[in-house]
């Protein structure tokens, strides 16, 4: 939790409330928690620290905020500060197409259970981080 006056957190909890209901998400500390502990690689968070960040008790710090971001699909500035006006965080993605075997693969990947979602997450990164593939060779 970073330092911070009460009227930052009261003003974080607002946006961060406007934003789980602009992706159709319940506003649930519960539902919060678990979502969130999908996408973070670190130690989840508990219902009771989505709690603190739904009531404006506390701020998450840049790694879960960061995570939260991409989730909701606006900027860590727009969540955490109101400015700019909240906008897409993947905005540069948009005009890339997702072919059929791609919406196929991301289908099944909903389907599967938390903790082999975890390991698919775990894999993608581990082959991200090899850096993009050679070219022309």
């Amino acid at each position: 939790m970073t330092q911070t006056y009460p009227k930052e957190t009261s003003k974080f909890a607002d946006r961060f409330r406007a934003a789980l209901k602009d992706a159709g998400i319940r506003v649930s500390a519960t539902v919060v928690a678990n979502e969130f502990n999908l996408r973070y690689w670190g130690e989840g968070i508990s219902s009771h620290a989505a709690r603190n960040w739904l009531m404006g008790v506390s701020i998450p710090k840049q790694d879960k905020l960061l995570v939260l971001s991409k989730w909701l699909k606006i900027s860590p500035e727009g969540l955490l500060f109101g400015t700019p006006p909240p906008r897409p965080a993947d905005e540069g993605l948009k005009d890339e197409r997702i072919n059929l075997v791609d919406q196929q693969l991301i289908s099944r990947y909903f389907s599967l259970q938390p903790e082999h979602r975890r390991v698919v997450r775990e894999v993608v990164e581990g082959l991200a981080a090899l850096g993009p593939k050679p070219t022309g060779n």
